[in-house]
């Protein structure tokens, strides 16, 4: 029984993993299903109150991070509310046709349609779409390395402690 609970642990975190790709799968969730079995399954008091803490104060800055760097990106680059807004809508579409490249092509796409029909000239819309690149990219990045984090202070935690 053990090792099936291991294999759930274990699918959770590389699952956290794919949905860097995959926006649309919820890597926190899963990040939370693999500890909570653990907890809950595994061994219930090997977990501290300074663990649980930290996990949750990385999983607010985490889903915070995701929305400012790509918000922050945008304006950097010059681009408008809307422009923020067809980033985000890129993502989640782009997440569904043809992933992983979808994910960057289409808020691209779409900041850079955006821009030009709010009366931007081609240089300042492609600009501006491709600081929706950036703040994807650097958003990912960004949760690339919390995710690695909390997994790495999940199995420190565990065999340290």
């Amino acid at each position: 029984m053990d090792i099936v609970l291991w294999i759930i642990v274990i699918a959770g975190f590389i699952l956290s993993y794919v949905a860097l790709i995959f926006p649309v799968l919820p890597g926190l969730l899963f990040f939370w299903i693999s500890i909570l079995t653990y907890h809950f399954f595994i061994d219930s008091g090997q977990l501290t109150l300074w663990f649980w803490l930290t996990m949750v104060v990385f999983t607010a800055v985490l889903l915070v991070s995701d929305i400012i760097i790509n918000s922050k990106s945008v304006k950097r680059f010059g681009g408008t509310k809307w422009g923020e807004r067809m980033a985000a809508v890129g993502v989640i579409l782009g997440s569904f046709i043809f992933p992983p490249f979808g994910i960057i092509l289409l808020p691209f796409i779409l900041v850079f349609i955006t821009e030009l029909v709010q009366k931007k000239k081609v240089d300042k819309a492609a600009t501006s779409a491709f600081g929706a690149l950036v703040g994807f990219l650097a958003g990912t990045v960004a949760a690339f390395l919390l995710t690695t984090i909390m997994i790495i202070s999940f199995f420190v935690s565990i065999w340290l402690w």
